[in-house]
Formats: structure tokens, C-alpha cells, sequence
């Protein structure tokens, strides 16, 4: 290689004495610098455009870590718009709410223990009706047919309770004209019926049932 190179040197130097100009530049001597220009710009490109790009991750970053509390607020609001559309509880679709608490009624007929012991299952248990606003709501929604609510004399003949101990004597009543009669002396336990008028019938006989409960906390 060293040869080569003295070589070409001595021909261009005898080139520039005898004709006084010098030999043409070679090809790839034009190309090199070039070649190490564009080298050196795509480099300098690819460096720009990372660093375009770490800023704009930066920024995303830092836009959702600002909309967090945003976020937060939102989900809060549509659970709250959860909780007021299923006021008993999401998974209670079944349940109706009313002033306050939550009434399900059983579409399923049967004794009067029975349904005591579903209401139960449920947290809950057989309605209490003190009031004629509750009274017409359960009215409305039982339409002439027959359920179980919580009030019966199967301890003491004639002594009706209340399933939650609400006082009998000095509270709402809605019997129908001509009860309770306790027709053949075994009608212990009460249902609504025509028009929502109550009437002892006896435990055993298969009916609807009304559940109340409280809102859940």
C-alpha cells in the first residue's frame, strides 16, 4: 500500500511539472466528505427526534398525573348516580324503595312461615304497616292480590303483634269490614287482599309476601 501511494503522488507531481495543472480529483475523494456529512446529519436527526419524543411522553405524563383528581371526581359521580338510581343497592334490582326503605315483594306463594324465613334470608323481613302512606304504596303495588305482611296472633289468641314489635293498639289499621273474625278458629297470620284491606287467614295458606328493610348503608 505504501508503494501505491508514493506512486500516485510522484505521478501527480510529475503531472503538475510538465503540463502545470494539477490531476482531476478522484471520485470517491468527492464522495467521502459527503458521505460523512449526511452520516453526521442523520445522527444529529435521530438525536432531535428522541428528544421530541421524551418531551412529549413528559407531557403526557404530567396531563393525565393533572386530570387525576378530575377522574376521581367523576367516578365518584356516577357511583353516586348508581346509588340513586338503584337506591337499594346494585345488586337489589329486585327490591322497590319507598320513603326511606326497601320493599320486595316474593312472587312466589307460600305459608306464612315461609315467607318470614325469606325475608329473613334476605336481610329483611315480613312488612310492617303503621301508616297509610305506606299503606297505599303496598296497596299500589300488590293490585288485589294476596301477601303475607308482618303482623299475626299465633301466641295469644286475639293479641296481634307487629314481627318487629311495633305497638298493635295505637297504630294504622286497614282490616277489611267484618274482620279479623279468625273464621273457624285457625286464621292467625295476616295478608293484604282486595282494595289492600287486611284479613286473617290461617299460616298455612299459600300467598305472596312483602320484605322491607332499611337502605343500605
Amino acid at each position: 500500500m505504501g508503494l501505491v501511494g508514493t506512486y500516485e503522488q510522484h505521478t501527480d507531481d510529475v503531472h503538475l511539472a510538465e503540463t502545470g495543472t494539477a490531476t482531476a480529483p478522484r471520485a470517491i475523494d468527492r464522495f467521502i466528505p459527503q458521505w460523512k456529512w449526511k452520516a453526521s446529519f442523520v445522527v444529529y436527526l435521530l438525536l432531535a427526534f428522541s428528544y421530541l419524543l421524551i418531551l412529549i411522553l413528559f407531557g403526557i405524563v404530567l396531563s393525565r398525573g393533572s386530570n387525576l383528581p378530575a377522574e376521581v371526581s367523576k367516578i365518584q359521580k356516577q357511583l353516586q348516580e348508581t346509588k340513586d338510581i338503584f337506591s337499594c343497592g346494585s345488586r337489589s334490582r329486585g327490591w322497590e324503595y319507598f320513603d326511606g326503605r326497601c320493599y320486595y315483594f316474593g312472587n312466589q306463594k307460600v305459608s306464612w312461615g315461609t315467607a318470614k324465613a325469606h325475608c329473613e334470608e334476605q336481610s329483611s323481613k315480613l312488612v310492617v304497616i303503621h301508616e297509610e302512606a305506606k299503606q297505599n304504596f303496598i296497596q299500589s303495588q300488590t293490585r288485589d292480590e294476596r301477601y303475607w305482611i308482618g303482623l299475626s296472633d299465633t301466641d295469644v289468641e286475639g293479641e296481634w303483634k307487629w314481627i318487629d314489635g311495633t305497638d298493635y293498639r295505637t297504630n294504622f289499621k286497614k282490616w277489611r269490614r267484618g274482620e279479623p273474625n279468625n273464621h273457624e278458629k285457625g286464621e292467625d297470620c295476616v295478608q293484604v287482599h282486595t282494595a289492600g284491606e287486611w284479613n286473617d287467614v290461617p299460616c298455612n295458606y299459600p300467598s305472596f309476601y312483602v320484605c322491607e328493610k332499611p337502605l343500605p348503608s
